[in-house]
């Protein structure tokens, strides 16, 4: 029986949001049961999105990916829902519309429908964070709702929460070994886990993969009957020099229009951000041209100079009560920091002390030594995570990366006693690892928030 609008105003009226915060920590952060019945079952009772859906899967860089996807729709016009995981301090930060944050009271208003409209299905945390999403990108505040939304998943793709909503596009970024105990113990199998998101019909963009996944991505296309696009035969990007050129794809006469551009200076750090940019540009024009939304360079340009992530190759400089210089970067497997390693390299960052600390579930043979490579003569921190039951303990780590290596219970602790470093202090591992440093210095999380500076100004 469905309650009356009178009987959920006061649903939600006596429903707050830390009501809502201590229902979602209840059904625990790391529970995961990989079905899609319970949130087809949420979508089917609830009512599919009236709002094309655009899919982010992958292994590294979906974050970054859909942030600058997101940027382009929002600089060419469109009100555009992001959602992307982990968070660092609060839910709030995974569900955005024009990249503000919700406040505490619409989150508690949607988390109160949420949970009355999925009672009995039993959805996970990840789940009511996807369904509170959908309501949220239907309910903007004026009723008008958002054009478009992009989704990231989380960490699968065919039994990912956010695989029941027929998405308008698919894009897949690179597929690496991370989660080998839920998706597979090869990079095949975690391939095959990820393909699964490709619809019967649909069009999926793809970033440069390594030969094995691209064998698995193209089968499974052909299978459900869905387009498969590399980027990189869509445009050229050049991360160096901002200048966009048309691929093979956009030939005259295909339905696909890319014009060379010039002084795409993307604001994020990284050479491995060129890869990111290439996929969500390439999957912005596929977009327009299914759309025939028009694509300008002026438009394009201000999306990648305001594009901003947080803890992704992150540099600040001169923030009170930290290092005067100092890095922090989320690479939680060895795709991530390899790519990080790749980076610091390119723009001559020699770390004099690196800060690490990781999740036990990782592929840690591959990862440990990636960090002590980094590290080089620099000096090296292993540290813990507090609060999570998934982090190895600070001196089991210490011990696993080998002589030498210092230990620090926890992030906080191990900066506390670098305040006067000389050089750049590296802080890398765990997305977690990073959250647990923003909860002490949460004004981090904004772009352009450090005192007299823009968090991210080159070391």
């Amino acid at each position: 029986m469905v309650k009356s609008r009178a009987a959920k105003a006061i649903v939600t009226q006596t429903f707050s949001y830390s009501d809502f915060l201590t229902r979602l920590d209840g059904l625990g952060l790391f529970h995961m049961d990989l079905t899609l019945d319970r949130m087809a079952a949420f979508v089917a009772r609830h009512g599919a999105p009236r709002f094309p859906v655009l899919h982010v899967v992958g292994t590294n860089g979906k974050g970054s990916t859909a942030t600058i996807l997101a940027e382009l729709l929002r600089a060419h016009g469109l009100r555009v829902g992001l959602s992307v995981s982990p968070h660092f301090i609060t839910p709030r930060e995974r569900i955005l519309v024009d990249g503000v944050m919700l406040s505490e009271e619409t989150w508690a208003r949607l988390g109160a429908r949420v949970f009355e409209e999925s009672e009995g299905l039993g959805l996970t945390y990840f789940e009511v964070l996807t369904a509170l999403s959908l309501l949220a990108f239907e309910d903007t505040g004026d009723d008008a709702g958002v054009d478009v939304a992009v989704m990231e998943s989380g960490l699968g793709g065919r039994y990912d929460a956010t695989n029941v909503l027929s998405p308008t596009l698919t894009v897949f970024t690179p597929i690496g070994m991370d989660h080998m105990n839920i998706l597979g113990d090869t990079l095949e199998k975690i391939a095959e886990d990820k393909a699964g998101a490709m619809r019967a019909g649909g069009v999926a963009v793809s970033a440069g993969q390594e030969a094995s996944v691209w064998d698995v991505l193209r089968r499974n296309a052909e299978a459900v009957g869905s387009e498969l696009i590399p980027a990189e035969d869509v445009l050229y990007y050049s991360r160096a020099n901002g200048r966009v050129q048309p691929g093979k794809l956009a030939a005259p006469g295909s339905g696909l229009t890319v014009r060379p551009m010039r002084d795409l200076f993307l604001s994020l750090p990284g050479l491995h951000q060129e890869q990111n940019a290439r996929t969500a540009l390439a999957a912005f024009h596929v977009l327009a041209a299914r759309l025939r939304l028009p694509v300008f360079e002026e438009t394009c340009r201000e999306a990648f100079s305001r594009a901003f992530i947080p803890g992704r190759m992150q540099m600040v400089t001169d923030a009170p009560g930290l290092p005067r210089r100092l890095v922090l970067d989320g690479g939680h497997n060895a795709h991530g920091l390899k790519a990080l390693a790749t980076s610091l390299t390119a723009d001559a960052i020699r770390p004099s002390t690196v800060i690490f600390g990781c999740l036990r579930d990782k592929p840690l043979a591959d990862m440990l030594p990636l960090v002590r490579a980094m590290a080089g003569d620099a000096r090296l921190i292993a540290v813990g995570i507090s609060g999570c039951e998934r982090a190895l303990g600070a001196q089991e780590l210490a011990d696993m990366l080998g002589p030498g290596t210092q230990s620090a219970p926890n992030v906080i602790a191990a900066l506390a006693d670098l305040r006067d470093e000389g050089g750049p202090v590296l802080v890398c591992g765990s997305l977690y690892l990073l959250g647990e440093f923003y909860t002490t210095h949460p004004w981090l999380l904004k772009r352009d928030a450090e005192p007299g500076g823009s968090g991210r100004s080159n070391l």
